[in-house]
């Protein structure tokens, strides 16, 4: 049995071609992992925005939605660490799902590997600014007045509008940090773990290093590219 980890397609954010493109990809990837694995992570930003509303859900991510709930129907573990595009996740992955959500980062044993999962926003310590929107757009008096003030297709459309800006912002920013990241991975590795996953940088990675491996998830936006760990091998793979 084998663990697929994956990150960062943003769904919702291209035009109609890239969208059919990318839920295409997820079924194949969903595919694989229903004819030889036992687990899924996903590594933050599945979706372009998601912000949840007791009754009100996005019909546009249904189809996706489909495939991890037969994922998880059929004893699949999915797992879903929080991205950047995450941050208003509330309980419906659980409780509807069967799909736990770990904010900020996921460790995990797996065949006798550790392992540290992580989306990676803010990872690099000179990305000060991040930390300070973070805190903004995580404050809960701002997220009930962002649900109780907004009607839902306006707030989504607004929502999608700067997540569009902010994405561009910093694949254009982060390509910088990638040096950042792999000092992260290296130190964690030093630490005892075997394996490190970052994704956010929509930059597939592969690194070994003297105690472990890195691997940054790229992205399914124009890579989809994946990481697999099937008994003590670890690949970084397209799809």
């Amino acid at each position: 049995m084998a663990l697929y980890i994956f990150s960062d397609v943003h769904l919702g954010s291209g035009p109609e071609s890239k969208e059919i493109e990318k839920k295409k990809k997820i079924k194949e990837l969903c595919e694989l992992v229903k004819n030889d694995g036992d687990r899924l992570v996903i590594l933050g930003d599945l979706f372009d925005f998601w912000f949840e509303y007791k009754h009100t859900m996005p019909k546009h991510q249904f189809a996706v939605l489909n495939m991890l709930y037969n994922l998880t129907s059929n004893g699949i573990k999915v797992d879903y660490v929080s991205g950047n595009h995450d941050f208003w996740m509330h309980d419906f992955f659980e409780t509807e799902m069967n799909l736990p959500i770990h904010q900020d980062f996921f460790d995990l044993e797996y065949n006798g590997l550790k392992l540290h999962l992580i989306h990676g926003d803010g990872l690099s310590p000179s990305d000060k600014g991040y930390h300070f929107l973070k805190r903004i757009f995580r404050n809960r008096l701002n997220i009930w007045l962002y649900r109780n003030l907004l009607p839902p297709d306006f707030a989504h459309w607004l929502a999608s509008k700067f997540s569009g800006t902010s994405r561009e912002y910093t694949a254009r920013r982060d390509h910088h940090f990638k040096q950042d990241y792999e000092n992260y991975a290296e130190q964690k590795i030093n630490n005892g773990y075997d394996f490190v996953a970052i994704g956010h940088l929509h930059l597939p990675v592969y690194k070994n290093f003297e105690n472990g491996v890195y691997i940054n998830t790229g992205d399914f936006i124009n890579h989809f590219s994946y990481a697999k760990i099937d008994g003590k091998n670890i690949e970084l793979k397209n799809i």
